[in-house]
């Protein structure tokens, strides 16, 4: 494994160093596990008294942290603003020191249809199909198995992993990542009932997706009805998401696995949704909106803020209790509002 100095990695990310500059680290490792040739970090301050026992020969850590973590921690320090955002940078800095660049070129198995443009220093692995007219970009990596359709575009240094499906006419940015299994460009989930008979709607719009989007396994984002779909740069979505027809999701918005968002859904930016969150059709949710897991969202949300819907975990004979107690809450109302009236009645008769 390929290493570099401490000294180095500060001048390239910033942050005050602590110690040695020529120090040798060759990569990052977790609190308990890190060695004298390692770099940790310590992000929650719960886990200073581990931080402190470290064998790590430098830690990323925070001034206030840095103040209390005491001497009897001995190796190096990098003191930051943010520790984590710094250990990602640093991670990618160490992964890339190891990287296998797959060789530009494209490979025999592989089919590349009419008028299709494949940029010289792009990488087209085996068995793929890329359709007619499609558009691959320089230093873009498409792996085995994959299938471009006719007239898509990927943007330079965007790489699909194995087994991806990218539909016809479809675009994505620079400097994406689609993981394996994913789908990009289905057809929406339209039709029209006539007389309890379904009648499918052409799905004629595309799926647009902009710079450093990364897309997880198995997610899968319908093509737009009429218009596009619309996924804005730098949006993250995690496994197993389902995006549907004319959604758009604004920058910096992300997703946690298994969030399904109904079809002409508009998503502003830098929100989050945790696992599991369901978002209905048609709905408006601003800028910075954090939707926890599992929450269903049924209603637009036009303020930015936390947003939680769900009851707390019981015993499920509690959870029984509470649901008929729920059930019955209408009961209880038309009766507490009798009440009242009666009351207001006696009020009224009596003698001044």
């Amino acid at each position: 494994m390929m290493g570099t100095r401490l000294g180095e990695l500060v001048e390239r990310f910033g942050g005050q160093l602590l110690g040695d500059p020529n120090l040798p680290v060759s990569g990052i490792a977790p609190l308990s596990e890190a060695g004298a040739a390692h770099i940790s970090f310590l992000s929650n301050s719960k886990l200073r008294a581990q931080a402190a026992q470290s064998g790590a020969a430098a830690l990323i850590l925070s001034a206030a942290d840095a103040a209390l973590l005491g001497p009897e921690y001995a190796g190096a320090r990098i003191v930051t603003p943010n520790p984590y955002a710094y250990f990602a940078r640093a991670a990618q800095f160490f992964a890339a020191l190891d990287e296998i660049v797959p060789a530009p070129g494209v490979h025999a198995s592989a089919v590349i249809g009419a008028g299709a443009v494949v940029a010289a220093s792009a990488h087209i692995g085996p068995h793929v199909t890329v359709g007619e007219g499609a558009v691959i970009g320089e230093g873009a990596v498409i792996d085995a198995g994959c299938v471009i359709g006719r007239g898509a575009v990927i943007g330079a240094a965007t790489h699909l992993f194995a087994n991806v499906t990218f539909h016809a006419r479809c675009q994505i940015g620079a400097r994406g990542i689609i993981h394996s299994g994913a789908v990009i460009g289905t057809d929406g989930f339209g039709f029209a009932n006539e007389g309890g008979v379904y009648i499918k709607i052409p799905q004629t719009g595309r799926v647009m997706i902009g710079d450093d989007v990364d897309i997880g396994a198995n997610t899968t984002i319908d093509r737009g009805a009429l218009a596009d779909t619309v996924i804005e740069d730098g949006v993250k979505l995690d496994n197993q998401i389902q995006i549907g027809h004319n959604c758009r999701i604004g920058a910096h918005t992300a997703m946690a696995g298994c969030v399904g968002v109904a079809g002409s859904a508009v998503i502003g930016k830098y929100c989050t949704f945790g696992g599991a969150a369901m978002v209905l059709g048609h709905l408006t949710i601003v800028d910075r909106v954090h939707v926890s897991s599992a929450s269903m969202v049924s209603r637009s949300i036009l303020e930015p803020g936390q947003y939680t819907g769900f009851y707390p975990l019981a015993k499920n004979a509690d959870w029984e209790k509470s649901a008929a107690i729920v059930r019955n809450l209408s009961g209880l109302r038309e009766k507490i509002r009798a009440l009242e009236k009666t009351l207001k009645t006696l009020t009224q008769e009596e003698p001044k």
